[in-house]
Order: C-alpha cells, then sequence, then structure tokens
C-alpha cells in the first residue's frame, strides 16, 4: 500500500522522500519513480510538510515514530504527520500525543481499499482529527482518495477501520463459504462467483477478487492470511473494551487461526475458500 501511495503522489508530481523497514524496498522504489530514500524514519520526517506512513501492525508503527531515529525526533513544529495503518485507537492516541508534544500535528487516516484501488486514486479515508489539520493534509489525501470522511476525533479513524474490516473479513469467511459450499453440491465454482456478483450480495469485494477466488493457485498476495489474523484479534480486543462481543469476528478469527496453522499464513485472504475446500475432503 505504501509503495502505490509513493507511485501515485509521485505521479502527481510531489517531491517525495521515501523510508522502508526494509532498505532494498525503498532503493528499489526510488529508482522505479525517481524519488529520494532517507536513512532513518527521521530523516525523512525532517524533509517533509506532510509525513504519510502506512505500516503493518502496531508494534511497527510505534517503532518508526518512537523508537530510535524515529518519526518524531524528525518532524518539525509546522509538520503533518497522516498514519494510515490499521491499528488500535490506543496506539494512535499514544503516537498522537507524542506528536502534539513537539508542536506537530498527527492525523488517523486509514484508508479502505486494495492496492489497484490507491493505483487508481479511489480510496477512501476515514480521518479522525480536527477539521483545520485535516485541511491541510487535503492536497495529498485528495490524491490519493476518492473521499475523505472525517469521522470524529483522534482514535476515531482507527476504530471506524476497525468496523470496516469486521465487514470485509466476515464478507471473505461468508463468500469463501458460499463459493465452497456450491462447489461441493455440484455447481461450477465460475458460475456460482458469476451468479454471486450478480446478484445483492455483489458488493465491491467480489469483484475486485474474483480472479483470486476463481484461479487460487495463480492468487496475488494483496493481503495476507498473518494480517487478516491481526485485524481480527484488533477487533474482538476493541469489542471486549467496548462491551460488546464480536461473535463473528471471533468465528472467523478461529477459521483463519487453523488455515495459518496449516501453513498459509502467508498466502492471500481469499485462500481462506482453499483452506476450507481442502478441510471439506
Amino acid at each position: 500500500m505504501g509503495s502505490a501511495m509513493a507511485r501515485v503522489l509521485r505521479r502527481a508530481g510531489f517531491d517525495i522522500v521515501l523510508w522502508n523497514r526494509t532498505a532494498e524496498r525503498a532503493a528499489r522504489l526510488g529508482d522505479d519513480i525517481d524519488a529520494r530514500v532517507a536513512d532513518s524514519p527521521a530523516a525523512a520526517a525532517a524533509e517533509a510538510d506532510v509525513i504519510l506512513s502506512s505500516l503493518a501492525d502496531d508494534d511497527a508503527l510505534i517503532e518508526a515514530y518512537l523508537g530510535e531515529s524515529g518519526i518524531v525526533e524528525g518532524l518539525g513544529p509546522d509538520a503533518v504527520a497522516v498514519d494510515t495503518s490499521t491499528v488500535d485507537p490506543s496506539t494512535v492516541i499514544r503516537v498522537g500525543e507524542r506528536v502534539d508534544a513537539i508542536g506537530a500535528e498527527f492525523l488517523d487516516c486509514p484508508v479502505s481499499g486494495s492496492v489497484s484501488t490507491v493505483e487508481a486514486a479511489q480510496l477512501t479515508i476515514m480521518a479522525g482529527g480536527e477539521p483545520e489539520v485535516i485541511a491541510r493534509a487535503a492536497p495529498v489525501l485528495s490524491t490519493i482518495s476518492k473521499r475523505v470522511i472525517r469521522v470524529g476525533g483522534r482514535g476515531a479513524g482507527a476504530a471506524c477501520k476497525l468496523a470496516v474490516n469486521s465487514l470485509l473479513h466476515g464478507l471473505n469467511i461468508a463468500l469463501s463459504e458460499a463459493l465452497v459450499l456450491a462447489e461441493r453440491a455440484g455447481v461450477d465454482r465460475r458460475i456460482a462467483y458469476e451468479v454471486f456478483t450478480s446478484g445483492a450480495a455483489g458488493a465491491p469485494f467480489l469483484h475486485y477478487k474474483r480472479a483470486a477466488y476463481e484461479d487460487p493457485d495463480d492468487a496475488t498476495v494483496a493481503f495476507s492470511l498473518d494480517l487478516v489474523a491481526k485485524d481480527l484479534d484488533l477487533i474482538t480486543g476493541l469489542g471486549s473494551r467496548v462491551g460488546l462481543p464480536m461473535q463473528q469476528a471471533s468465528t472467523g478469527l478461529e477459521i483463519v487461526n487453523a488455515a495459518i496453522a496449516a501453513g498459509m499464513g502467508e498466502d492471500d485472504l481469499s485462500a481462506v475458500a482453499v483452506f476450507l475446500r481442502k478441510a471439506a475432503g
């Protein structure tokens, strides 16, 4: 996601400084899009008016912002740091407080969409923060998205993203079960999928993930099952804190963890269907 965002922003004419936890990836991307590469998060942040971060999980976000030579060390007082990661609301509040302490601004702005959605500048952004700060980051955010929706104050963006992903991962499990059910009842996989996409359940997710479900052997890993498990852990944890038992998400987590235990953690989320197909014999 981060690489796709950088490509879109560079194509739009923004001057970009890159940093990645894997230096080789940043170097390759820098060569591809003619962008400078920094040797630390602090060095990248020191050259930026708007910092856009996209990281895998809470630990990675905390390290990138608060660790040695982290973003907070390089931020100028007029900078706006925008995080698009899917993390716990408490994490963005913690990071945001450290950004506040140096006089800079912080927004939690997780996104809804896939790599292809980024490339088409069609993301939906859930912005948590003050309206005037969102407005300052708008030139960057509007370049990668079709819509920026302010969902509340800091932490609301992260909470809303977990709600979105609860729906998305529930859809993934339901779609996988439905597809395998149709197959075992004698319906051709592609015909069943055509019916799914043509009816009331034909959400955008079904359309852009079609190739992965129909041809699992050639599926591109857009979002791994390891990351699905991470999300569902956060979702059930948030549900517990707000007094809402997340029964569907809990069941989904059991299924995903079983797939991971079967060695599928690095496979695309659509591999739930593969796991259920094998489990059914």
